[in-house]
């Protein structure tokens, strides 16, 4: 994969809209704060206070902001501002340009922008699944330094969890929002799944839905080239009140334990807690023996 330049406070980093409006302006001056304390210039995108129904401005809109951001060469990270909805409606006819003297840029965010990231993936360009703008200042100082250490230095500390399936296996880390992720399958913004460590997490979903994505995932063989899986948290996903459900960790275990590879769970990324910095498409070793992702 190629990497983008390590980041220097001074930088400049855009901050965009890509998907949802924005919902919560203390927050996103909030995390704005943040990259600004530790030297960084942001320029807010032109449409972050649009709104068009759900989406944050029309999609030429935010087309042309995430260019504008893409193609600038003093730009060296692009920070979603949020989640949402909307990121994979500015991938019809997107092309990845860059002119040949010009490296790529960070691309920063998680949840919807997943659609980003692994767009970015098909053209071997890695990514940082990481907290938002307007969720960044909920996390705690050491997944605040863990990015930043990662963007600045390159390292990344291990991450524990629970193994669920034993073995141990090396491949490149491919971090998603499973809602997300389910809708980019087959399409061109899905990235080969050969040899690589799936990382899953949602939100908000009920169990059958869960279970629903995953058999999709099973129909469509697309698990035939994972090497394992890592998941992180599966928030609010509890079943609906007074049905009989199976819990989520029964539906996962239900979908995903067959396929004989090393599973991890219960690991700190997702929505709704800490949410630690995964880097995308790079090679990672997960340890299903001792349940933890090493970088």
């Amino acid at each position: 994969m190629i990497i983008p330049p390590k980041l220097v406070p001074g930088d400049l980093v855009y901050a965009i809209a890509p998907s949802g409006a924005v919902k919560d302006n203390d927050a996103l001056e909030a995390g704005l704060d943040i990259w600004r304390s530790r030297g960084y210039k942001v320029r807010l995108g032109e449409n972050y206070r649009q709104a068009c129904g759900y989406l944050a401005g029309n999609d030429a809109t935010r087309r042309e902001d995430f260019k504008a951001a893409w193609q600038d060469p003093e730009c060296k990270a692009i920070l979603c501002i949020r989640g949402g909805y909307g990121g994979a409606r500015l991938l019809e006819d997107w092309q990845w340009d860059l002119p040949a003297n010009q490296a790529p840029k960070w691309v920063i965010g998680f949840s919807d922008a997943t659609s980003l990231l692994w767009s970015l993936a098909t053209q071997n360009i890695a990514g940082l699944h990481a907290p938002v703008l307007t969720t960044l200042a909920q996390e705690p100082k050491n997944s605040i330094s863990r990015m930043f250490d990662y963007l600045e230095t390159g390292k990344l500390a291990e991450l524990k969890g629970k193994s669920w399936q034993s073995g141990v296996v090396s491949g490149k880390l491919l971090p998603a929002n499973l809602t997300v992720a389910t809708h980019l399958l087959k399409t061109p913004s899905q990235p080969s799944f050969e040899g690589v460590i799936l990382a899953l997490e949602d939100v908000t979903e009920y169990p059958y839905r869960i279970d629903r994505m995953l058999t999709q995932w099973r129909a469509l063989n697309v698990f035939s080239g994972v090497k394992g899986i890592a998941l992180g948290r599966f928030s609010r996903c509890e079943p609906y009140p007074g049905s009989s459900s199976w819990t989520v960790e029964e539906v996962l275990r239900d979908r995903l334990l067959d396929l004989k590879i090393p599973i991890v769970a219960d690991l700190t990324f997702g929505h709704d807690g800490e949410n630690a910095a995964l880097p995308v498409g790079q090679t990672v070793t997960l340890d299903g023996d001792l349940g933890k992702i090493i970088f």
